[in-house]
């Protein structure tokens, strides 16, 4: 029994005993809801170990929506999530950080009031583990030296690009085994944009597995191994990123061509 007002241990969930091992994340016939609004119908994917999986679509095709699903911050009415072999689909999003799922959030979200530090400390704040702590400091600030620069200046004065490397920063505190980005290259200029996109690579290199949500769809496809194409909720096309980059529906919808 737990204190009043405690968390109690998370307990995973028995697993499959015919799991592969290869897969980190699988989402099964998924369907989530906004109030009546049906709005993932039937979604099914995979991401495995040592990936970076892009989901492509235009806005309002499902693509935060199943970032959300995943992160437990919806929960599906069908359909079954699993994590590490383990099924997550009604575990709160709180305990997904400890499980090892972290996010940086579509529009960045920081805490513009704390200063860069103080906001990595809140991304460490849940870990057990906090003799770590200090290597992973020293790890974000390697990623991006520019956070080192502004460790002691408040999150709301930083540029667009700032924040957003902050939000990743944030999120890689949290030591997850997949690292959930939801449109990290929003609102940046082109320069910003291909920096981004070489930090997500040295992530991913570095051993963190990423399912990378994101409009600039030529960007994603470079550094994605494999991508899923969202419309209206449904996945309509699925494969190697190489294999999308070529596929003429892509082209046009989402490639300019």
């Amino acid at each position: 029994m737990t204190a009043a007002g405690a968390t109690a241990p998370l307990e995973p969930v028995a697993a499959r005993p015919d799991a592969d091992t290869s897969v980190l994340l699988r989402l099964t016939d998924v369907h989530t809801y906004y109030g009546h609004i049906h709005a993932l119908q039937g979604v099914s994917l995979e991401v495995r170990t040592g990936e970076v999986v892009t989901l492509l679509g235009a806005n309002g095709a499902g693509k935060t929506t199943t970032l959300k699903t995943i992160h437990g911050l919806l929960h599906p009415r069908e359909g079954r999530i699993e994590f590490d072999g383990i099924d997550i689909t009604h575990i709160p999003a709180h305990e997904l950080v400890r499980v090892g799922i972290g996010q940086s959030p579509e529009g960045r979200r920081i805490f513009s009031r704390m200063t860069v530090l103080e906001n990595l400390q809140m991304g460490g704040y849940s870990r057990r583990d906090k003799g770590g702590l200090d290597d992973d400091y020293a790890r974000v600030f390697e990623l991006f030296p520019r956070l080192a620069e502004r460790r002691t200046q408040h999150g709301g004065t930083l540029s667009g690009g700032e924040q957003q490397m902050l939000a990743i920063g944030r999120a890689l505190m949290t030591r997850p085994k997949l690292l959930l980005l939801d449109e990290p290259s929003m609102g940046l200029a082109p320069i910003l944009v291909e920096q981004i996109f070489s930090i997500i690579r040295d992530i991913n290199k570095q051993g963190t597995t990423i399912l990378l949500v994101e409009q600039n769809a030529l960007m994603a496809l470079g550094v994605a191994d494999r991508g899923y194409v969202l419309q209206t909720g449904r996945i309509v096309r699925a494969g190697e990123a190489s294999a999308l980059l070529e596929d003429e529906e892509v082209r046009k919808a989402y490639l300019g061509g």
